[in-house]
C-alpha cells in the first residue's frame, strides 16, 4: 500500500516535492510538503473539520469535482494527525 500524508491523506508519491520537511531539512516520511513544512504544519491551529473543508476547497479550486473533494477528506479524522485531535 502506497505511503499517504498523515495529515491530508494524499498520497506522498503525488507530492511535487517528494514529502515535507522536518526542521533539520530532511524530507518528513509521514507528512507532505502541502501540511508540513521545516518541521511545522502550515494549518496548526486548524480543528479536523476546518482543515477538511480547506481541502475540500482545495480539490475542487483544482478542478476536482466537490462531490469527489469531499469523499476523499472523509477518511482524514482517521489519520495520525488528527487521531487525538
Amino acid at each position: 500500500m502506497a505511503q499517504i500524508c498523515q495529515s491530508c491523506g494524499m498520497p506522498l508519491h503525488k507530492d511535487p516535492k517528494g514529502g515535507g520537511s522536518e526542521a533539520d531539512g530532511s524530507k518528513s516520511q509521514r507528512y507532505c510538503s502541502i501540511c508540513y513544512d521545516e518541521g511545522a504544519f502550515r494549518h496548526p491551529d486548524a480543528s479536523v473539520t476546518e482543515f477538511q473543508h480547506e481541502c475540500v476547497q482545495a480539490l475542487t479550486r483544482s478542478g476536482m469535482p466537490r462531490i469527489m473533494a469531499w469523499v476523499f477528506t472523509r477518511g482524514i479524522p482517521r489519520l495520525e494527525r488528527w487521531k487525538n485531535a
